[in-house]
């Protein structure tokens, strides 16, 4: 009988598990969401985690042999600490010693964006629109800009624990300081924050993403029209690099951003300008899994 697959979304707000029947059957046979509660602290964080583990056990009537986590940020490999997590409380910290130390299992862990990829290749729209899809980039276009590479069916976490994570390329100078120390970076021009933040600055005015969208599409707002315009090129150009880089077979564009019809068409169109190729054959595609994705992934990392 093959083993089930048990998995971990730890989400700034929520923390959500999930138990699939196996990775051949990934019927979902419970999934649950527990408050985070971060506010109180690591060592609550932790416990909180704990606490879901076991309410799925006694509800599976069995304990997990390993478990699969996705998390904000990423485990350094040399420290072992995680680090770059949206979180506070739990940067800095041994967060995969204590929860193995805890909970008495292996543990396999990658960040949110990596998880997403992953479930979008194992059984999301990766498998419908190319089933022999080997490389696989996962995007995270919302608030912030992240990413994850799936080769082989396997997440690529790399040797400083951050493959995958475009968001912080340089990209334009126009992009200003960012909270990682740099400047530029594609984050502070192409996601959600970023994209409102340049509407502000050459209006005066604070506007939402949704609100500014409609205004550039019918035209009446040159200022909306100057922030679509430069979603679709700085896109176009970031994603290049992605495409020059790994080559891979599948983009799939998650994130509230990803949303974005334009991106599909005209980015897609700016990407081609760009790529060492004279025509760009990479499908860049909708996610099929939504929120589910995060902790859907997560169970199949112990895979």
């Amino acid at each position: 009988m093959s083993e089930k697959l048990w998995g971990i979304d730890l989400g700034g707000t929520k923390i959500e598990g999930i138990v699939l029947k196996s990775k051949d059957d990934p019927e979902v046979l419970l999934r649950k969401r527990i408050d985070t509660e971060a506010n109180q602290g690591y060592e609550h964080v932790v416990g909180r985690i704990k606490m879901l583990i076991d309410q799925l056990a006694d509800e599976v009537g069995e304990r997990p042999k390993t478990l699969g986590m996705g998390t904000p940020g990423a485990i350094d490999p040399p420290t072992g600490l995680l680090k770059n997590s949206n979180s506070q409380s739990i940067n800095n910290k041994p967060f995969l010693k204590d929860l193995e130390a805890l909970l008495g299992i292996p543990i396999v862990m990658a960040n949110d964006a990596n998880c997403f990829a992953l479930a979008e290749t194992q059984m999301g729209i990766v498998p419908e629109v190319d089933p022999e899809a080997k490389v696989v980039f996962g995007v995270i276009m919302g608030t912030g800009c992240g990413g994850g590479v799936v080769v082989n069916g396997q997440v690529i976490n790399g040797k400083h624990g951050i493959g995958g994570e475009w968001g912080h390329n340089f990209l334009d100078a126009s992009g200003g300081t960012c909270y990682c120390g740099k400047s530029g970076c594609a984050e502070k021009i192409i996601s959600g924050t970023g994209l409102e933040n340049y509407y502000e600055a050459l209006t005066g005015t604070r506007k939402r993403l949704k609100e500014i969208l409609p205004d550039a599409r019918s035209g009446k707002d040159p200022n909306a029209v100057k922030t679509l315009d430069r979603l679709i090129h700085f896109f176009g150009l970031g994603i290049s690099t992605i495409i020059n880089v790994l080559d891979p077979d599948v983009i799939v564009l998650g994130g509230g951003v990803g949303n974005i019809e334009e991106l599909y068409t005209r980015g897609v169109a700016e990407a081609e300008k760009y790529i060492f190729n004279p025509r760009l054959e990479t499908k860049i595609v909708r996610p099929k899994l939504g929120d589910s994705a995060g902790v859907f992934g997560a169970a199949f990392l112990t895979v």
